[in-house]
């Protein structure tokens, strides 16, 4: 058996292993195992006696909390269980604290550790009252859409004939008169003369993150910024591709509107509002939307991708979109984006945290080497079978698979990452990432410059499926 979010293995003991400690008790409890190797298998515990009196009293000492301690002997080989229970209270060693998140022990801090204080107390950022806040700050047409954006759902409450601030009531976002932080995300007049950055950038760039062409930055509570980034995103960002059925002119977008819309959903619903603003990167061959605000505690890119829990960051917020018929309280957010992708036909997404937040990308199909097709028709017509042929080999069979899109991306943001971590973010084995790796370099589309501690340079970023 290895190593999981609630099971650590460890040959023998040390006082840092309080730490593990910690973040179980922080976390969702755990077993610690002293006297067993990564695999699990038993090495035999030395001076297990001696340990058996330390490590109660130093869980006790150091922590403040009882763990049960048992010594466990199978076959003559001897070894320590340590069980801890999730605490409901913040559990410190040394004024510092730990959580325990996949199979990694983390400290936490920053913005991290206000949100795990202020969640052990029950409360969430957004369902606080500002003090400063009243009735006069909401606006009341941005209430009236969100009302009628609901009718088609059927999840809001009955708001016929009561005022304002009656409404902000029904919808849970105040009480006695006093205005909850949600309700100023989703209905403020102006949100940012509360708090910072409630803005969406919306950046329009070549293949190069550092050729910017041109920006738009958008303010205003969550329902005027999710429709006006669709209208920018519609008019000036992204291009429309134009089919004509019989004598009709239809027009598609570039990526599914569902995709898009979810993406930009998860980013305000999730984000954090005391933080960076969202951003929106548009480049020739992708869109990605990011957002500050690491993944919930305990949870990983890999669980979103599969069925999961709803753990939203903001639940108030989330509420209140749930009864608007925005998003949905079933996890389900990552899955849709995944679904709309795969029905337009388009590669794999891709989703990783970064930079203190979380990032959605999306792709195009777009020729790698520009002339694949050109270069087969043209060899063929100019100069015969074996022009054709050349041609269409030198610039038609650079076709790569979906997963070529995720590894790029994953390189363009650390591209000294390791291959074995790169395995973990994907979700494959690591020889089917070497694997990869090794076809990417063959194409030309990156190169390894140094050796063990050296780092990959892309060559180019646009790739077409299979």
């Amino acid at each position: 058996m290895t190593e999981t979010h609630n099971i650590e293995y460890k040959q023998s003991w040390h006082d840092d292993y309080l730490k593990s400690i910690c973040a179980f008790a922080n976390a969702f409890g755990g077993l610690l195992y002293i006297g067993k190797n990564d695999n699990g298998e038993i090495v035999n515990l030395k001076h297990s006696t001696q340990l058996m009196e330390d490590i109660p009293n130093k869980i006790k000492n150091k922590l403040g909390i009882i763990c049960n301690v048992e010594l466990v002997d199978e076959n003559g080989k001897k070894y320590i269980v340590v069980t801890v229970n999730p605490y409901s209270v913040p559990v410190s060693l040394r004024g510092r604290y730990y959580f325990r998140s996949g199979s990694t022990t983390l400290e936490l801090s920053g913005l991290q550790l206000n949100e795990f204080l202020l969640n052990k107390t029950g409360k969430t950022w957004d369902d606080l009252f500002e003090d400063s806040a009243t009735i006069d700050d909401i606006d009341i047409e941005s209430v009236k859409k969100f009302i009628n954006d609901s009718t088609a759902k059927g999840r809001m409450p009955d708001t016929k004939g009561l005022n304002l601030l009656q409404i902000l009531e029904k919808l849970r976002l105040s009480k006695n008169s006093k205005i909850k932080r949600a309700a100023l995300i989703l209905f403020g007049k102006d949100p940012n003369i509360f708090f910072p950055n409630i803005q969406v950038k919306i950046g329009r760039f070549s293949n190069d993150a550092t050729d910017l062409k041109f920006h738009e930055v958008i303010e205003g509570n969550l329902v005027k910024i999710l429709e006006e980034v669709q209208i920018q995103l519609d008019n000036k960002f992204l291009i429309k591709q134009t089919v004509f059925s019989g004598m009709r002119r239809i027009e598609k977008g570039e990526y599914p509107i569902e995709a898009l819309r979810e993406m930009l959903l998860n980013a305000l619903v999730h984000r954090t509002y005391m933080g960076a603003p969202v951003q929106i990167r548009v480049f020739d061959n992708r869109i990605s939307i990011w957002n500050e605000g690491s993944l919930p505690l305990g949870l990983s890119v890999e669980n979103l991708k599969k069925e999961h829990n709803s753990r939203p960051r903001n639940p108030k917020i989330a509420e209140a979109c749930f009864k608007s018929g925005y998003i949905d309280t079933w996890g389900r957010g990552i899955l849709k984006i995944q679904n709309a992708c795969k029905e337009a036909n388009l590669p794999e997404p891709v989703f990783i945290e970064k930079d203190g937040g979380f990032e959605v990308t999306l792709f195009k199909f777009i020729d790698h080497l520009a002339g694949g097709t050109t270069g087969g028709t043209t060899g063929g017509t100019t100069g015969g079978t074996t022009g054709g042929t050349t041609g269409g080999t030198t610039g038609g069979t650079t076709l790569l698979n979906s997963r070529h899109y995720q590894i790029l991306t994953i390189l363009e943001n650390n591209n000294k990452i390791s291959t074995r971590q790169i395995a973990e973010i994907v979700g494959i084995n690591h020889s089917a990432v070497i694997k990869h790796l090794n076809i990417m370099k063959k194409e030309g589309l990156i190169i390894r410059v140094g050796g063990t501690h050296g780092y990959w340079e892309i060559q180019g970023s646009t790739i077409i499926k299979k």
